[in-house]
């Protein structure tokens, strides 16, 4: 396996453990949907909440620079697929979890979960 796919999924499985520890549910993790992937999805109350997790292995690049715009629309669409494939009735959220750090150095990973990171854009029904 690639270094950068191996310290991906270290992120996502520190990801996941964090959210488990505030309450979160993990319902489901690496979903796709043709080209789009939801890293996780889960529950947290009766809300579904879809979440972006950023690894980075140094501070040189930060990782909140990879949730652009372009990033959000298609985490919005792929999140649109899963509740309409599913028939969810919830409220969703979209939350950013960014994990700077490495595997191999033992050292103790910066993590930061931001709740609530971006709101869905509204679009106008024609």
């Amino acid at each position: 396996m690639a270094k950068h796919n191996e310290l991906g999924q270290w992120g996502e499985q520190i990801a996941a453990d964090l959210l488990v520890t505030k309450g979160y549910a993990i319902v489901e993790r690496n979903w796709r949907v043709g080209n789009m992937e939801l890293d996780i999805v889960a529950m947290k109350g009766s809300r579904i909440v879809f979440v972006e997790v950023k690894t980075r292995s140094s501070d040189f690049v930060d990782p909140a620079d990879a949730v652009d715009r372009r990033r959000m629309m298609r985490m919005v669409r792929a999140a649109h697929s899963y509740v309409r494939s599913r028939e969810i009735p919830h409220e969703v959220q979209f939350d950013v979890i960014i994990i700077v750090g490495n595997p191999e150095s033992g050292a103790t990973p910066r993590v930061e979960h931001i709740a609530d990171a971006f709101l869905p854009p509204l679009r106008t029904v024609r």
